[in-house]
């Protein structure tokens, strides 16, 4: 009989977006198939606690201890010692490249991007430099740092956001210049740096990825974002029941649709993410040009969230595309484990 795979669900974390991570991490837990599969749950709380877990759905429960270097060795040795990791984990200390780090040091084989790409993806303002310098159209955008002046070079609407953040928490739609002061300020308390983006009229379109770079990995069909009631998509549009209506495929030219999707795994390989990546992009009124939003490394993974809905759409269940991530993360281990350091 051959032995199960041992995999461990990172979950929760300390980001605003713990429990929507925690409501992935259950998604994904019931999803793998236990005769394939020995699992262990591994609950981060909003402290920083980690609690760890042998198998089961239930987060959090167990035993505690704390990071970057619990003081009960248990935790890095269990992670050690399985032969995966699924970093379910949204936001940042999770998806920016803090925990690829701890699961790097630890030399286990872990699901998504590395280190790099996942810092990448979280700087929105990085992130759109690189983009830029590798041919491939974003909405212009201009940063403000702690003690700069407060600035907006693109008229109104704009949209203001923190540059590292996701589940558009601490973003505003800001209408005229009467609300652009607050909305930043709104912005600095979740991050350091701040971005003012121009307003994109447009479609918003949605792409899942898949793979690593041997073989190329592959675009899901697009979805298009109907916000239903909602001005833009904001945290209510995305976790609200109703919220929110995603139309497979859109209704857009077919040339369209190959340019998402070409642009999609060109944005994938330019910023180094191997694994999954949901991409966002806005198709522009007027003259059809697909503009990149952002790039989302571990994006919502419960069963009904868009990313699975793209692929499942495309032809690849919930089930099998965890297999497929799995499978990707051992190969890439295997494949690093070669390079001579």
């Amino acid at each position: 009989m051959t032995r199960r795979l041992r995999v461990a669900v990172l979950a929760g974390g300390r980001s605003s977006e713990h429990e929507i991570s925690l409501a992935s991490a259950r998604s994904v837990l019931a999803a793998l198939d236990p005769e394939r599969y020995e699992t262990l749950s591994v609950a981060i709380g909003r402290d920083g606690r980690w609690e760890l877990e042998a198998g089961g759905e239930e987060l959090p429960s167990g035993d505690s201890t704390n990071l970057p270097m619990p003081a009960d060795e248990r935790t890095p040795a269990v992670l050690g010692a399985v032969d995966v990791v699924l970093p379910i984990l949204h936001g940042p200390f999770g998806e920016d490249g803090t925990v690829q780090g701890l699961l790097e040091l630890l030399g286990v084989p872990y699901v998504g991007a590395g280190v790099a790409a996942s810092a990448l993806a979280m700087d929105k303002d990085l992130f759109k430099k690189v983009m830029r310098d590798s041919g491939i159209p974003v909405a212009a955008h201009h940063a403000i740092r702690l003690g700069d002046e407060i600035e907006n070079p693109f008229g109104y609407p704009v949209f203001v956001k923190p540059a590292r953040l996701g589940s558009s928490v601490g973003i505003s739609k800001v209408r005229d210049a009467s609300e652009l002061r607050p909305a930043v300020e709104l912005a600095f308390r979740h991050d350091e740096k701040v971005l003012v983006e121009e307003f994109v009229q447009g479609m918003e379109v949605e792409v899942g990825v898949l793979g690593n770079r041997v073989p190329p990995p592959v675009a899901s069909l697009p979805g298009r974002i109907d916000t239903l009631g909602h001005d833009w998509y904001d945290f209510e549009s995305k976790y609200d029941e109703g919220g929110m209506d995603l139309v497979i495929p859109p209704n857009l030219p077919e040339a369209t649709i190959e340019l998402l999707q070409r642009r999609a795994v060109d944005s994938f390989v330019a910023s180094e993410c191997e694994g999954l990546a949901r991409v966002d992009f806005f198709v522009r009124d007027g003259d059809g040009e697909v503009v990149l939003n952002e790039l989302n490394t571990m994006p919502g993974f419960t069963a009904t969230s868009v990313w699975a809905k793209l692929f499942e759409a495309s032809g690849i269940g919930y089930a099998a595309a965890l297999d497929r991530l799995i499978e990707l993360a051992l190969e890439r281990h295997e494949r690093r484990s070669r390079l001579e350091f």
